[in-house]
């Protein structure tokens, strides 16, 4: 009773999301109040570190091979982005017979060429520079990099996903300060990317509606733009994590306009804004959670793009390794309310 008194009477519950097609455990007891999160491992702005710095502009030549860049004239070395690939790929984009599957093999599973494309973007030429201190328009252009970048590997058969993220502080997987993003295309669809259409797909059976097409609780609702709308979900796995979901229903990311990717520039710096200011600037990952490159029209009507944002606030234990199912000590709710009222005027 003690901790039911501590945290306003609030009872533990589970969340299923039909979106994630996971069941959460919500147990505000193991918490302070949403209002006292804070990250225990801040992250510092980057010294302007650009002698040793291979993204930095002027160190190309230390990099990986260069994809694209923009603008385009490799002769002006005033670039705004630049696409290379990764110096220390996850997969190779040289096998040959990428997708042949290996048989006879001493143990039970399957196995195929580890092919694949695994590139990184450098957002900014300048290394102080983050993503949030961009404007909303240069973060449209990035958007448009990934687009161009997915656009020219769906061209290749073999891959089935393209999985575009962020990782911002070391804790949260970045190796490099510098900010930049990745891409990386799988030659097949992962098991939580099947589970989420899976739940969609469940939802959409149900209903005749889409998952997130229904999202509109204004109790879960933090910011909303033009094409855009922020949120804490329903059954949020990490502690104040967001969404940000297309209005209008869209199985790809890579079908935006600029016009559209800018707006979405703006939301996302709000949102990576509000969450600096509010959690103390956390380590975070954003990931574009987007439908596999072919699609089939019966399934288009119930799949639909979103980018998630997961500040790093709480590690992963036992039980959440072993059974797949996640405590969080913040009920989205109060998360909402509390992104809510971080007042921060909105860039256009």
């Amino acid at each position: 009773m003690a901790s039911q008194h501590q945290n306003g009477g609030r009872s533990p519950e589970l969340r299923h999301d039909p979106v994630t097609n996971r069941w959460v455990i919500f147990s505000p007891a193991r918490a302070k109040r949403p209002t006292d999160f804070k990250s225990k491992n801040p992250q510092n702005p980057n010294p302007n570190n650009n002698s040793s710095c291979p993204f930095c502009i002027g160190n190309e030549h230390e990099c990986a091979p260069e994809i694209f860049r923009v603008p385009p004239d490799l002769n002006d070395p005033n670039w705004k982005l630049r696409v290379i690939e990764n110096l220390y790929p996850a997969l190779s984009r040289n096998l040959e017979c990428p997708c042949e599957e290996k048989q006879g093999m001493e143990f039970p599973g399957r196995v195929i060429g580890g092919f694949g494309f695994h590139d990184v973007v450098i957002e900014n030429p300048v290394h102080s520079v983050q993503l949030s201190d961009m404007e909303p328009r240069e973060i449209g252009e990035v958007f448009l990099a990934y687009k161009k970048r997915i656009q020219q590997i769906m061209s290749v058969q073999s891959i089935k996903y393209v999985q575009v993220f962020k990782n911002h502080g070391a804790s949260a997987g970045a190796s490099m300060s510098h900010s930049h993003s990745q891409i990386l295309a799988l030659p097949v669809i992962p098991s939580s990317v099947s589970a989420r259409l899976e739940g969609m797909k469940e939802y959409f059976e149900k209903t005749g509606k889409c998952s997130l097409c229904e999202v509109r609780a204004k109790e879960l609702l933090i910011d909303e733009s033009s094409h855009f709308v922020s949120i804490v979900p329903f059954a949020a796995t990490f502690p104040f994590e967001i969404w940000i979901i297309p209005r209008v229903h869209s199985s790809h990311f890579h079908e935006l306009d600029f016009e559209k990717m800018v707006d979405l520039g703006g939301l996302l710096k709000l949102m990576l804004r509000k969450i600096s200011l509010q959690l103390n600037n956390p380590p975070f990952n954003f990931m574009i959670q987007t439908s596999p490159v072919q699609v089939k029209e019966s399934e288009s009507c119930y799949t639909h793009w979103f980018l998630q944002i997961v500040p790093q606030l709480s590690g992963v234990g036992g039980f959440e390794i072993g059974t797949g199912c996640y405590i969080n000590p913040v009920f989205p709710e109060d998360a909402a309310k509390v992104m809510r009222e971080v007042n921060l005027p909105m860039q256009d």
